[in-house]
């Protein structure tokens, strides 16, 4: 997978986004090319999306901030690392803070455009992308006390903001919950002074794969570095931190875990550990991990996941992307005909997404109760 200079919405190429669709997210050219042309006569009402309810006690308040790490160059492109995180937390009260769109206007441009490029099925028009709210509510007052953080890393292609589901879900039940992007790896990301799409063309490499996990991992540390210094520094509890994060977002959360002593615990939802099987070997600190039966993937994360100590759970009759927001978007798009049953079982597999995400939740917040 080798980097280019971001381009702009208007002057990508489709068929080069096309082909790093097939190599970076896990489908072939012919189903990328064929997702279009499927949902292209959709001209419906758009669906009105909805993202689960959380089902702890506290209502959510969310605040976004942008990071810049001055002394660390963007490996994608020319200039300092910048980063965008939005922190979820127990509110005190929510009663005139709005909710949060999960996607900014902005954003939800973009990714109209890139959605069916980057997860072939997902229709190319008919979604009102910018419709969808979380149930975090904007700059809501925080709950007094200090609370354990976690840190999530989402999966390769993916904005922080659709693994929003679980992140309401911990945070509903007592967590700060940081959820971090990855410019230039993420498909896109509003940043202050504008919007990066991501750089990612052509079959990965390992070079190239070294480059994002460690970017990823460098990220999150500096994300751990400016803790103390953000308005929400007083509901956090530094001595209580653990990372969580899917795909890629797993990989780069076991390897901050093994190499950083301030995270105490961490949860892999269905990422490779063979980029550097000395370090995951080594690894001492309590590790849960997920994975489905439908991955395609599954005789690397098989191999790759051997001798590691760490508790599994196996999610039957599903599909990688369960592990995100898709498992609730997707089955919504399918029954409004904008999604076919070929696509569902690809992204989020035929089986009760409902149930998938109720373990995923009750999984991981029993493992951080017990270990932070």
């Amino acid at each position: 997978m080798t980097p280019h200079p971001a381009p702009s919405r208007r002057t990508v190429a489709k068929g080069a986004l096309l082909g790093a669709a097939a190599v970076l997210f896990g489908a072939s050219s012919a189903e990328a090319a064929a997702a279009p042309a499927r949902a292209a006569g959709a001209q419906a009402e758009p669906p009105d999306l909805r993202l689960p309810a959380p089902t702890g006690p506290h209502p959510v308040g969310l605040r976004t901030f942008a990071l810049t790490d001055p002394s660390r160059p963007d490996p994608w492109v020319p200039g300092v690392r910048e980063v965008m995180i939005s922190v979820l937390y127990p509110a005190r009260t929510v009663r005139g803070f709005p909710r949060v769109p999960q996607l900014t206007p902005a954003e939800a441009g973009e990714f109209a455009v890139l959605a069916p490029l980057v997860r072939p099925g997902l229709p190319a028009a008919g979604v009102d992308w910018g419709a969808v709210l979380t149930h975090g509510h904007r700059d809501a007052p925080p709950l007094p006390g200090r609370r354990p953080v976690l840190l999530y890393t989402p999966g390769g292609g993916d904005c922080r903001t659709l693994g929003t589901a679980l992140a309401e879900d911990l945070a509903s039940h007592g967590r700060v919950v940081v959820l971090v992007d990855h410019p230039g790896d993420a498909s896109q990301v509003e940043l202050p002074g504008g919007m990066r799409w991501t750089v990612l063309t052509g079959p990965p490499d390992p070079a190239t794969f070294r480059t994002m996990i460690d970017t990823r991992v460098a990220d999150l540390r500096l994300v751990l570095d400016r803790l103390g210094d953000l308005p929400l520094a007083s509901v956090m509890d530094p001595r209580r931190i653990g990372v969580y994060g899917h795909s890629a977002g797993g990989t780069a959360a076991v390897h901050a875990l093994a190499g950083d002593d301030r995270i105490s615990a961490g949860v892999n939802l269905e990422g490779y550990l063979d980029l550097d099987p000395e370090l995951v070997a080594g690894l001492g600190r309590p590790l849960l991990m997920f994975r489905t039966d439908g991955f395609e993937g599954a005789a690397r994360i098989d191999s790759s996941w051997a001798g590691v100590r760490a508790r599994r759970v196996l999610l039957p009759h599903a599909a990688h992307w369960v592990l995100s927001d898709y498992a609730h978007l997707v089955p919504q798009l399918q029954a409004a005909g904008l999604v076919d049953a070929g696509a569902r079982a690809a992204l989020v597999g035929t089986g009760d997404t409902r149930r998938a995400t109720a373990v995923v939740r009750h999984g991981v917040r029993s493992f951080f109760e017990r270990r932070l």
